[in-house]
């Protein structure tokens, strides 16, 4: 856990409590647990924080020190409105520690117990600066995992998430033991429950039932063992009653059985911010002031906790650095007397008191590592001296751009594992509309073969500018089938992000694609398939001209379960024996092949070619000569067949050929020749 504090209150410090842990002067305590202390520390130039230093039996065990370093990582990618930011850290200390800002203030549990549901322009802030907070860790790549009211804070200043220690970089690393379940009961998504699944969509099930919480003082789903919880959470429905109407609605979504239906952070924090600006529209109707312009402003002046504070804080002495306030995203105009100005979520650059901290802005071309800590002005920027070993973060070529255009075009660079792992479900409403048609494209090409079992997942990473198609979990399945399931992901991917790169080219920021294989459940390393680039064109085509493929062949002997495709193959089968006997009997120096089922054809539903093929056990098509002979009578024939089916069947969609040859007991085809009989001209 990282703790920010309950109450403001500081205990004194115990016997044997370091005065000093890093830069930061120990004050008291916070608190303490079964894995650290978290002290009360005041930094150089007087801003209060919390130290959490882990118990030195903990300190010792390889496996926790290393979950404390990802908790270290995971935490330090996220920097957002109402979050309660990492400043510093050492997780390489004899006794590991970190630094957060303090908020005081105590969780929604213990204020709903106090004090009743919240109410009004409260509960609208509250549901809209938790919304910003778990957008904020999404874009950053990390899943919360553990959203519940004990891990919400409800500072003087507006709602705070914490708690990063059973966070899940999306890329399947994560804090806990590996096998755990994760998670509290009540506040765990259905998925969760069902496969182990944690994505943002999982996280956003949690918000909506906080919010539920929040706003009623019941639990959405009841109270009792947790296997009876866990029940009502895959198969009842939530206690709603005595939410207001606009923000059930959005609730609802968010407690949507299927992740795919549930609303994703950025567009709850929207639509959140939309009503709490109509609340502060009835306030200012009543004479109460000028109105805010930031969402940041709008959800504290429409907060109501009341002060805390502590006489053992010493204050933080006087600063000359003015705030500063960054605009990173501004949201819809908003009716009213607010109607006309724009909404934008704040950033305090200051770090002082309990509002958020933010590294210093980097350029694109800036390749070094920070340390953490919030960026200070004016007399305030002398910077205190840093432990060589306190983390840094990264910088990312891709901050502070709402939608960078794709950039690796031309990039031949292998996947790495990383990359996968840390894709997550879709975000936003381009990226479903982009997973959903690949799933579609996929599931139209495999449903010919009888393999719509084959479930494909589709994630995203958007700092690798990569889509990611997964299937399985099935370890029985054989490799033929795997790679039918490869050329279909690597064709629905590349056709869905080619789409998407000409329509929007300066805002789509996907053009990469991988696929990979799962054989079963809780797998960390999946089986890497294949990858491609969507500007690179889907078809295997050379100087514009299609080519078939050993794999196309693979695909195309993989018998098919479509009546019409059947129907065709029989006729067009037919017809090329008929037509090559003919060519026999017109003397040519042609042998009749050994016997009436010598030809073959099978369709490829992935690059939509038919593929016909011939069995030559006795040298009937040993020489050049003969093999054109084939190929010239088979693809003519063909193509009359499927051209017509063309013009009388606007579902048929195969035009393609390729014709190929196994000699004597060869395994493997010789591909004779290929085109597309939509472009021939005899």
């Amino acid at each position: 856990m990282i703790a920010a504090g309950s109450g403001g209150q500081v205990h004194p410090a115990r016997p044997g409590d370091p005065s000093r842990i890093g830069p930061y002067r120990i004050i008291g305590r916070l608190g303490s647990g079964g894995m650290g202390t978290v002290h009360a520390g005041l930094a150089p130039d007087g801003l209060r924080v919390a130290v959490k230093v882990i118990h030195r039996a903990q300190s010792e065990d390889p496996e926790f020190r290393a979950r404390f370093r990802r908790e270290v990582q995971l935490s330090a990618r996220v920097q957002g409105p109402c979050l309660v930011p990492l400043l510093a850290a050492d997780p390489e200390a004899d006794a590991p520690w970190l630094a957060t800002a303090y908020a005081p203030g105590p969780t929604l549990s213990l204020h709903l117990a106090a004090h009743g549901p919240l109410a009004g322009g409260t509960l609208y802030a509250f549901a809209t600066g938790t919304a910003q907070a778990l957008a904020a860790i999404h874009e950053a790549g990390v899943v919360h995992r553990d959203v519940k009211p004990q891990n919400v804070i409800l500072s003087p200043a507006g709602p705070r998430i914490l708690d990063f220690g059973i966070a899940h970089a999306a890329d399947g690393t994560s804090v806990t033991r590996t096998g755990a379940m994760t998670g509290t009961p009540g506040w765990i998504s259905p998925e969760h429950y069902r496969t182990g699944t944690a994505g943002p969509e999982g996280d956003m099930f949690a918000w909506g039932a906080l919010v539920a919480y929040a706003a009623t003082g019941r639990l959405p789903f009841g109270a009792g063992a947790t296997d009876v919880v866990a029940f009502r959470v895959m198969s009842g429905d939530p206690d709603l009653d005595g939410i207001p109407g606009e923000l059930r609605a959005i609730v609802e979504t968010a407690l949507a059985k299927d992740p795919s239906d549930r609303t994703t952070a950025v567009d709850a924090a929207e639509e959140c911010s939309l009503l709490l600006a109509s609340q502060a529209t009835q306030v200012l109707d009543d004479g109460a002031g000028p109105a805010p312009t930031w969402v940041g402003e709008l959800v504290t002046s429409q907060w109501d906790m009341p002060p805390l504070d502590d006489p053992t804080w010493q204050p933080p002495p006087p600063s000359s650095s003015k705030r500063t306030i960054t605009s990173v995203l501004v949201a819809a105009a908003v009716v009213g007397g607010v109607a006309g100005g724009a909404l934008a979520f704040p950033i305090d650059s200051t770090g002082g008191g309990t509002g958020e901290a933010t590294t210093e802005p980097v350029r694109s071309s800036d390749t070094t590592a920070r340390p953490l800590g919030p960026a200070r002005t004016g007399s305030a920027t002398a910077e205190q001296p840093v432990d060589p070993r306190t983390v840094t973060v990264p910088t990312d070529p891709l901050a502070g751009v709402s939608s960078p255009a794709y950039t690796r075009a031309g990039d031949e660079s292998q996947p790495h594992p990383d990359e996968w792992r840390a894709s997550t479900g879709a975000s936003s409403r381009e990226e479903r509309d982009a997973a959903e048609a690949i799933r579609d494209h996929m599931r139209s090409m495999l449903a010919t073969k009888d393999m719509d079992f084959m479930k494909p997942t589709v994630t995203f990473n958007k700092r690798a500018q990569t889509v990611m198609v997964t299937g399985g979990p099935i370890s029985t399945l054989t490799d033929d089938y795997k790679e039918v399931f490869r050329r279909a992901g690597e064709m629905a991917a590349c056709a869905a992000l080619a789409h998407r790169l000409k329509d929007s080219p300066t805002t789509w920021p996907y053009g990469r694609y991988y696929v990979h294989w799962k054989d079963f459940d809780g797998q960390t390393e999946a089986t890497f398939l294949g990858f491609g680039q969507a500007t690179e064109g889907c078809l295997n085509e050379t100087a514009g001209q299609w080519q078939g493929s050993e794999s196309g062949m693979v695909t195309a002997e993989i018998p098919s379960s479509d009546k019409q495709e059947i129907r065709v193959a029989d006729t067009t089968v037919k017809a090329v024996t008929a037509a090559w006997n003919t060519r026999v009997a017109e003397g040519h120096g042609l042998d009749p092949f050994e016997s009436d089922d010598a030809i073959s054809l099978g369709f490829d539903p992935v690059e939509n070619a038919a593929y016909v093929w011939a069995w030559d056990g006795y040298g009937a098509l040993a020489g050049r000569a003969q093999k054109s002979h084939f190929q010239d009578v088979a693809s003519k024939t063909a193509c009359r067949k499927f051209m017509d089916e063309y013009h009388s069947n606007k579902k048929w969609n195969y035009t393609r050929w390729s014709v190929a040859v196994y000699q004597g007991n060869s395994g493997v085809p010789e591909l004779v020749a290929s085109g597309d009989c939509a472009k021939r001209r005899d």
